[in-house]
This record gives C-alpha cells, sequence and structure tokens, in this order.
C-alpha cells in the first residue's frame, strides 16, 4: 500500500529551523543596518559642527577683507594727494544715489586750481588717491634732490612727455626726480621755456606736499627745496657734458 505523504502545515513551516535561521540573520542585519544608521547620522552632525561657521570666523573673515580697505580710509580736513591735481583736502563723506545706487564718496578741496572733486570711496586705488606722506619719506626726497641730475640724450618732446607722466602719475619720488633733472642754477645756462613750466609745475606740486608734511607754507618749502638743490655736488659739470652732446 502506498502511504500518502503528509504536506506540512503552517505550523510545521514557522517551526523550521531554516526560516527561523533566516529571521535571526535578517533580524542582525536590521540591527546592523540602523546601528550604520545612527553613526552616519552622528558622523554627520560633528561634521555639520566643523563646516558651520563659529562666532569667531566671520570676525576674522571679515577683519582680513576690511583691512586693506581701513589703510584706504581718509577723514574730514585730512590731506590727500591725488596724481592729476597734487594736494588736496578731504571735505567730507558725502552720500549720492546715482542709478538707483547710493555712493560714498570722497569731496575733495584743490584750493590752488579753485576746484572740488568728487570721488567715490571704491574708486580710490583705481584713481590712485593716497595719503601725504610722511616724514621718513620725506627724507628720502631730499636725498634724491642731492643726487646728480640725470639728464637722457633723447629729443625734448620725447624728455617732456616723460617728465609729464612722472608729475601725474602721484608718485613723490618720480616728481622728485623731475624737480633735480629739470633744477637750473643761476650759474647754469637758461632753460628753454617748455622746461621751464615743467620745472616749475613739478617744484609747485612737490612744495605743497612737503609744505603739509612739515607744517610749513608753500614759499618756504619751495626755499628749502632749492636750498638743497643748489647745495649738491657735481650738478654742472653733468648738465654741460649732456647739454654740450
Amino acid at each position: 500500500m502506498s502511504v500518502a505523504k503528509k504536506q506540512p502545515t503552517k505550523k510545521d513551516k514557522k517551526k523550521s529551523p531554516k526560516v527561523s535561521e533566516n529571521k535571526k540573520i535578517s533580524k542582525k542585519t536590521d540591527k546592523s543596518i540602523s546601528s550604520k544608521k545612527q553613526s552616519v547620522i552622528k558622523n554627520k552632525k560633528v561634521s555639520e559642527k566643523k563646516l558651520s561657521p563659529s562666532k569667531s570666523a566671520p570676525k576674522n573673515s571679515s577683519t582680513k577683507e576690511s583691512s586693506p580697505k581701513l589703510k584706504d580710509v581718509f577723514l574730514p580736513e585730512q590731506y590727500v594727494v591725488y596724481p592729476s591735481h597734487g594736494v588736496g583736502k578731504v571735505l567730507e563723506i558725502e552720500k549720492r544715489e546715482i542709478a538707483g545706487q547710493i555712493l560714498e564718496m570722497y569731496v575733495i578741496e584743490f584750493e590752488k586750481e579753485k576746484m572740488t572733486q568728487r570721488v567715490p570711496i571704491e574708486k580710490i586705488k583705481e584713481n590712485g588717491v593716497r595719503k601725504v606722506s610722511t616724514k621718513n619719506q620725506l627724507k628720502e626726497i631730499f636725498e634724491i634732490l642731492t643726487g646728480k641730475a640725470k639728464v637722457r640724450r633723447t629729443m625734448w618732446s620725447r624728455r617732456a612727455q616723460e617728465y609729464e607722466a612722472k608729475i601725474n602719475s602721484g608718485d613723490i619720488k618720480l616728481l622728485a626726480e623731475v624737480v633735480r633733472d629739470l633744477f637750473r642754477s643761476d650759474s647754469q645756462p637758461e632753460q628753454s621755456y617748455s622746461e621751464r613750466q615743467l620745472y616749475e609745475a613739478s617744484r609747485e606740486r612737490l612744495a605743497r606736499e612737503v609744505a603739509v608734511i612739515e607744517k610749513t607754507d608753500e614759499k618756504k618749502a619751495v626755499e628749502k627745496m632749492e636750498t638743497i638743490l643748489n647745495d649738491s655736488n657735481g650738478r654742472n659739470e653733468e648738465l654741460e657734458t649732456e647739454e654740450a652732446i
């Protein structure tokens, strides 16, 4: 007789060792996955804390960005040097609305030229506006004036352009070089009209800055500069050889 095989019931399936083992494995994997998730979340929180800017961070970054700007800040009644106009005085910081934007501008007065210039604060570096030189820098300027004049052996028209570029550069050292090279003592040959014009322009521009630094007037500054130029040695010989060629 053939015996009919008994099919496993639902209870038998639950009791099967394979199924229970699989359940245990799945529980372990679920636990490991959940623990991994928790560790990932913790790591994220730690990384977010590290990445989030601290209270001191924006202060440091802002000071780094603002530190170069602070060097260019001018105050009312302060003297500054504008390359193409020379020494001027800051009257005030003015706010104006231009093209829908509010701009802060320095109002600079040039008393000698009887003119006023408005320069946006953001354009100070671009326009070459700088503070008046210090007393230590003035010593270097007087040393330049005591040196020998250096006159290039080129056409006057080209030299005149070079002198004008130096005068309008805003660099006080280049300005002093022009004064030194174009100065003529009483014992030297007379200058041409154009040479004399350039010399007077450079001398006045330099004398204004010297007067501000030494807190004196322009006339006394000119007298001091020309005394230094007259007392310098070796000027006559070099100028005569350059002009004879």
